[in-house]
């Protein structure tokens, strides 16, 4: 009997958000194929109610393979990582544009319904993000262009390829700029792992191990709005519906500098820390907020999630995972 089911491949679904995007569609009712270059034992979920695969998909074949007899393509696939990590790997993070251009053209060829990319606020210009204070990005403060080296670079002609091959080809394609995704089920160690995911490690791993003191990247008063897993998986699914075919921000609004983040954990995890700055690490911008005013406008939805809420779920999830790398707790 065929299978009359609405199909979506998650490219990248190994990683955090496409793991929790999988999930949302195959809750949905729709069948799922799953795509990362990652050994399946390393994905940080797997779904077995999805057709599960192991392929590079920077390479055009793979890429072709991945999308047949696909509806809906999310490509979240990309060489990344926290501020550490892109600043040190430029040349990796823009090799991501084979994904995306394969993908692309693999879904052009195949009918594909609809494609999806997952930007970021890595697009904007440092000088819209100067200081703590600054106005919130809005999308069209993109142009003139001069995103963050390598990575940013990377996202932004993603993101023009999207739009021309739209207008080309006619294949819909739908984009959303992430501003600094965090939750459960992501990057917590190694050096890719973004701040929320970080400060929760550090302050889980002092109250593990009875230390009284961590180590902040910077001086702390660099600014951040943080946004919360659900917010980010039920936005991607609203903008791919949606007639809106320009980049929309996609991210929170609630700013906080990196000082009021570590208060906030340390609050949830009932400790107080001693905290050492170590003002030679990567810090990236000094301030980056999302304006929400046209996602709000084309959607009339934004996310909501408050950081304590989300927080709270996170720093409980990070701090178990130290506890079983560090044999304090048992699995």
């Amino acid at each position: 009997m065929s299978d009359h089911r609405s199909s979506a491949l998650v490219a990248g679904g190994g990683g955090f958000i496409g793991g929790h995007l999988a999930a949302r569609l195959l809750s949905e009712g729709y069948r799922v194929r799953v795509v990362d270059c990652k050994p399946v034992d390393e994905w940080f979920q797997v779904h077995p109610d999805a057709e599960n695969v192991v392929a590079d998909l920077s390479l055009l074949d793979a890429a072709r393979a991945a999308v047949d007899g696909m509806d809906e393509v999310y490509n979240l696939a990309a060489d990344m990582g926290g501020i550490g990590f892109i600043e040190g790997n430029k040349a990796r993070c823009m090799l991501s544009v084979l994904i995306n251009t394969h993908l692309l053209m693999a879904s052009r060829d195949a009918g594909v319904d609809r494609f999806f990319f997952s930007s970021s606020a890595c697009v904007y210009a440092a000088a819209h993000q100067a200081a703590p204070d600054l106005e919130p990005l809005r999308e069209e403060m993109a142009y003139p262009a001069m995103p963050e080296d390598g990575y940013g670079w990377e996202k932004l002609f993603d993101e023009r390829m999207c739009r021309h091959f739209a207008e080309d080809f006619g294949l819909r394609t739908r984009v959303a700029r992430f501003h600094n995704i965090y939750g459960p089920h992501g990057t917590w160690d190694g050096g890719r792992e973004k701040a929320p995911a970080a400060i929760c490690r550090k302050v889980a791993a002092a109250v593990i191990n009875n230390d009284d003191k961590i180590e902040i990247w910077g001086d702390g008063e660099q600014s951040r709005s943080f946004t919360y897993i659900d917010d980010c998986v039920e936005g991607i699914r609203r903008i791919m519906r949606s007639d809106c075919d320009q980049p929309l921000n996609l991210g929170s609004d609630e700013l906080v500098t990196i000082n009021e983040l570590v208060d906030l954990v340390q609050e949830i995890a009932g400790s107080s820390l001693k905290r050492r700055y170590n003002l030679s690490a990567a810090q990236g911008v000094r301030g980056r907020n999302s304006d929400n005013t046209l996602i709000r406008e084309q959607l009339g939805w934004a996310p909501s999630v408050s950081l304590r809420e989300g927080m709270a779920e996170t720093y409980s999830w990070i701090y178990k995972q130290v506890g079983y790398a560090s044999h304090r707790f048992l699995p």
